[in-house]
């Protein structure tokens, strides 16, 4: 077992003003796509420049924040919403906990799909350059996942758990950071390295879809399941259940490309 790394969740504090570490997470994640998206190939092709990008991170930092507070309540507070109800200022209360990745992705893509809409960019070229630079802001999140001392693993023997100060007397896998070396470190070589060759639009989409959904679907068994729903199907949590649906609309989007490549067939003379 190795200590826990008591880092305060607040980088400063000034009067009842707070800048937190989880905060400026999504900062760096927003600015890597900033700088990185217009240098991809594809950028280029479909005339995505820096200009338009700053444009396109305001879209995408509203849909993105929206989503995955809506997602949080849709997918995580079902069984709660008579509180929500009760209290409805809870609803925007994102300073209190609560974001969901899935929620944040959809929200991400309705508010990329509003803006290739008002500039007429192609939304499935967009999609795969902002797709490439997506890990980076995950690994970065579940970094502030873990100085929040949120989100941690199961109980467990291995040399390097750690005790969590909310995760009760017992050792457990420090799961945001195998998810941060998961979701954003190897799957963002992956997408990298797609990135450099030419593709079709959305390919990338898709095998970001496909390969975070199975990243984070394995690396839901270390992690510990939601306090209130605990597994929502036999052994699986919700995110698991989530991730499922992302894997499943990947084929799907990759056996759609198939069938437009496939030849019709001949006439007969």
């Amino acid at each position: 077992m190795i200590p826990y790394p008591q880092i305060r969740p607040e980088i400063i504090t000034i009067g009842p003003i707070s800048v937190r570490w989880y905060g400026l997470m999504y900062v760096l994640g927003f600015l890597s796509t900033y700088y990185l998206a217009p240098r991809l190939p594809k950028a280029r092709d479909i005339g995505l420049t820096s200009e338009r990008m700053q444009d396109l991170i305001l879209y995408l930092a509203v849909g993105l924040v929206l989503g995955a507070r809506l997602g949080f309540l849709v997918f995580y507070q079902y069984d709660n919403w008579s509180f929500y109800l009760r209290n409805p200022l809870e609803i925007i209360a994102t300073w209190h906990g609560g974001m969901s990745f899935h929620g944040g992705f959809i929200g991400s893509v309705v508010a990329g799909w509003i803006f290739c809409r008002r500039t007429e960019l192609p939304f499935w070229g967009l999609a795969d350059c902002v797709a490439v630079t997506a890990p980076i802001g995950l690994g970065l999140g579940r970094l502030g996942n873990f100085i929040n001392g949120e989100l941690y693993g199961r109980p467990s023997t291995v040399p390097w758990a750690m005790i969590f100060p909310d995760g009760g007397p017992f050792p457990r896998h420090p799961s945001q950071i195998y998810e941060a070396l998961g979701e954003g470190v190897v799957l963002f070589a992956i997408l990298w390295w797609m990135s450099r060759r030419p593709r079709e639009n959305g390919v990338v989409l898709t095998a970001f879809l496909f390969f975070y959904g199975a990243i984070r679907f394995f690396l839901e068994f270390f992690r510990e399941p939601d306090e209130n729903l605990g597994f929502v199907w036999r052994q699986w949590t919700m995110g698991q259940v989530l991730c499922t649906a992302m894997m499943l609309v990947a084929v799907f989007l990759y056996w759609q490309r198939r069938i437009r490549r496939r030849p019709s067939a001949d006439v007969r003379k």
